[in-house]
């Protein structure tokens, strides 16, 4: 694998050095880690309302609270699902910036010593 902080070879841009480095599939990687399990499961918490509404009604329309039934707080609970969700990739996005700037730092020192590209 290339290291980013080699000098420029041939007509390889830092891009391209940048994009088959250890470092830059690593945080592809890791990003893939948490967004594809949190993008599944919101998906299937989301479609899990209308499936439940329309294959369980008489579970759905069951009264918690008053008028309100399962399927309100259900629905209400897609809002603070959502929430969650952006907090906890606010959190890991943390981490994937810190990965990108060393690997953008990398780059750019390289870069330094060719003279430019």
């Amino acid at each position: 694998m290339p290291d980013v902080s080699q000098p420029v070879q041939n007509d390889q841009t830092v891009w391209d050095r940048v994009a088959e480095s250890r470092e830059f599939k690593d945080l592809m990687a890791t990003k893939k880690i948490f967004i594809v399990p949190a993008f599944l499961f919101f998906v299937v918490y989301y479609f899990l309302l209308p499936v439940l509404v329309g294959y369980a009604p008489h579970f759905m329309d069951t009264k918690v609270w008053g008028n309100v039934n399962l399927a309100y707080l259900f629905a209400l609970s897609q809002f603070f699902m959502a929430w969650i969700l952006a907090g906890l990739y606010v959190r890991a996005g943390d981490d994937f910036d810190r990965i990108s700037k060393d690997i953008v730092d990398k780059a750019a020192g390289s870069q330094d010593l060719k003279g430019g590209n």
